[in-house]
């Protein structure tokens, strides 16, 4: 369905170059962003208290085409064993034959473009990211994950914020690593993600009629995007109603835990990052802009979505915390089951009262965690 070589072609042919550095300072650049990946998870691990990995490897430090390359081999080891059980569901195409080999071929192709210009887009706005899913090692063992920083667009950004170097840079390793202890230290969190996006992927409806009123939706959510009205985006447009339940699952896991780390990078405190206010305003003003075209390809994309799965998230990991105390909160890592609802990140009390106890709602916070 993909063709994975085409994606990688596409993407690192269509990204922009990172910022112009000569080799000395990039080559300071992936020192510093390894060492503050180290002190990072430090202070994460201090803060939060959760069980993460005591000694982990350092961040991998990838500039853009080595983001697209990574990524694509993430989409490979998640999607190909998927995409086989969805063609077996299919069954052969009308054409039958070689003509359906070419039509496939065909087909892999364009669909491998189109991965790979998203791909590119992309590639030149992350900072960084938890990789949970890998290609096997030489001796075929699984690698649990991965911490990587994007070099470049860090760079770009401090620049273009005219913030501290060294303050961004770590306040960026503080959210990174913070995902990486999510998912070293709960051990059921992958595999519940995991699950939850072979459940989605296999819940497509194959039909050729409603394939057809779903590309019709997406048509209409082009045309709103373009005419900035509306807030939907390609992939509202594309699920069915089984999927819409599976993504509201996902949804709210990943805005739980893109939201603890969004409260983590600010709630260190100042004696770590010093110029963290400055940052944080700078940062959240640069969320919000950019040209209407860049404003368009966000909403279709779903990342405004994930902005506000930030901001949400963020409030209610601080309101748990204010309330119960750090250790608390981390009763929503117990389980699947402890995991806030959309309604219960939208309103907190609701999930500590469901998970934690009205009479622990009423007690004091710890000390040095409101």
């Amino acid at each position: 369905m993909i063709d994975w070589n085409v994606a990688v072609q596409a993407g690192t042919r269509l990204v922009r170059p990172g910022p112009q550095v000569t080799h000395d300072e990039a080559r300071e650049v992936v020192k510093e962003l390894r060492e503050l990946s180290k002190i990072a998870h430090g202070h994460v691990r201090d803060f939060t208290g959760m069980a993460s990995e005591l000694d982990p490897d350092p961040a991998t430090i990838v500039d853009r085409p080595g983001w697209i390359r990574a990524n694509v081999d993430g989409f490979r080891v998640v999607l190909e064993p998927l995409m086989e059980q969805m063609s077996e569901r299919r069954g052969p195409g009308p054409l039958g034959g070689a003509g359906n080999v070419v039509v496939q071929a065909v087909g892999s192709r364009v669909t491998g473009m189109q991965v790979g210009a998203i791909l590119a887009y992309m590639a030149s706005r992350v900072l960084g990211q938890y990789e949970l899913f890998l290609p096997p090692d030489p001796s075929g063992r699984a690698p649990t994950g991965r911490l990587t920083l994007v070099a470049p667009n860090i760079v770009h950004v401090e620049q273009e914020l005219g913030v501290e170097a060294r303050d961004f840079r770590l306040w960026v390793c503080l959210h990174e690593e913070t995902h990486r202890a999510q998912f070293t230290g709960v051990s059921w969190l992958r595999e519940y993600v995991q699950d939850q996006m072979t459940k989605f992927l296999l819940a497509s409806d194959l039909d050729p009629g409603v394939m057809l009123d779903r590309i019709r939706d997406a048509a209409e959510a082009v045309a709103d995007a373009v005419r900035g009205v509306g807030d939907a985006n390609l992939i509202d447009a594309i699920q069915s109603p089984e999927q819409r339940e599976i993504l509201d699952r996902l949804t709210a896991v990943m805005t739980l835990v893109e939201g603890h780390g969004d409260y983590v990078m600010d709630a260190v405190g100042p004696e770590v990052v010093p110029s963290v206010q400055q940052i944080r305003s700078r940062f959240q003003g640069r969320r919000a802009g950019g040209s209407k075209l860049d404003r368009t390809i966000r909403r279709l994309l779903g990342i405004d979505l994930k902005m506000k799965q930030y901001a949400e998230g963020s409030r209610f990991v601080r309101r748990v915390v204010t309330e119960i105390g750090m250790s608390g909160f981390n009763q929503v890592w117990q389980s699947p089951e402890t995991l806030p609802t959309h309604a219960e990140i939208k309103e907190p009390a609701l999930w500590m009262d469901r998970v934690v106890g009205p009479r622990a709602i009423d007690a004091p916070p710890e000390a040095n965690e409101a």
